[in-house]
């Protein structure tokens, strides 16, 4: 679309107005942002209610789909969890003399750890820091300074997208890094079990529990005094008739080091709860994050920058 004026300005009168034009924009666009900063803080305060530990918290059902290998239920109160009682019928986890289960039960005992999910502590802390963010871009700094803004709506990016990979679990401690996040085993009356590995992460808003059954990767090696599926071809008979075995999850043969030790996973399973408080939650840092993205390609297109905005 072509820009004219009538009667024609000189190319310098043209530029002056032009730029007089963009800086009542800018102003114009400065001012509304602070009421758009108001409802952001009210946004960040109702997913802060959402995290807060209230009681009675949130009980959450675990139980494995289609078997009897878990089943059970935690409490979440804020970041914790205060309440769990799971039963194990795992193949790899004999149950106590006289038990048809594993009970893992946590500890009511004055002093014992806490169970604490660090994801939603860091989300907390993100809600925290663009609070802070924003009390700042409102009171504190001078709310016309469009390159002061435009600073802050970019540490308010960076924290909104922070509290995003948290609590959908893109983070290391939920992609790979289980190993070398261990639950003390004295969270749980009476201990949690030798060689037992319990894992409980947020993955999209959701509480995950994975269970795994550890054998040290030296006794795997030990041959076996009898094999019977072995034949002189090296193709036992199952495979002629049915294939090639499956491995039995997706880090069989893998050796990690756990508690000092080099380990392979004998037996493990993933119990998944949706969580309605995490989901709402998420739900409104996405709508946050977006708002914000759109608020810093505005301020960008009225100061004549061309930087893009990533979406993260």
């Amino acid at each position: 679309m072509a820009t004219w004026a009538y009667p024609p300005l000189a190319p310098e009168e043209l530029k002056r107005e032009e730029d007089s034009a963009l800086a009542r924009e800018l102003e114009w666009l400065l001012s509304s942002l602070q009421e758009s900063l108001a409802s952001l803080r009210e946004g960040l305060q109702e997913c802060t209610a959402l995290l807060a530990p209230k009681e009675p918290g949130s009980t959450l059902v675990l139980s494995s789909p289609r078997s009897e290998s878990l089943k059970g239920f935690v409490t979440r109160v804020g970041t914790k969890i205060i309440k769990g009682d799971i039963q194990l019928r795992l193949a790899s986890l004999p149950p106590p003399r006289g038990a048809t289960s594993t009970r893992l039960c946590l500890s009511t005992v004055p002093g014992a750890p806490e169970l604490v999910l660090r994801q939603l502590a860091s989300v907390r802390d993100s809600i925290n820091q663009s609070l802070d963010v924003v009390d700042v871009s409102t009171y504190t700094g001078d709310p016309h300074n469009a390159s002061f803004i435009s600073g802050q709506l970019q540490l308010l990016k960076e924290n909104i997208a922070e509290a995003c990979v948290a609590l959908k679990g893109e983070t290391d401690e939920v992609k790979g890094k289980w190993w070398e996040t261990n639950v003390d085993e004295n969270v749980f009356d009476p201990p949690l079990p030798p060689y037992v590995s319990f894992h409980l992460v947020v993955e999209e808003a959701a509480l995950v529990l994975y269970i795994r059954t550890l054998e040290l990767s030296s006794a795997s090696n030990t041959p076996a005094s009898f094999t019977p599926d072995i034949s002189i071809s090296g193709f036992s008979i199952r495979e002629r008739l049915f294939g090639p075995r499956l491995p039995p999850h997706d880090e069989a043969g893998e050796v990690f080091t756990w508690k000092g030790e080099e380990v392979k996973v004998k037996e493990k399973i993933r119990v998944e709860s949706q969580d309605p408080s995490l989901m709402s939650a998420m739900s409104k840092i996405l709508a946050l994050h977006h708002e914000v993205q759109k608020w810093i390609a505005a301020v960008n297109v009225v100061m004549g920058r061309d930087d893009p905005v990533n979406d993260e």
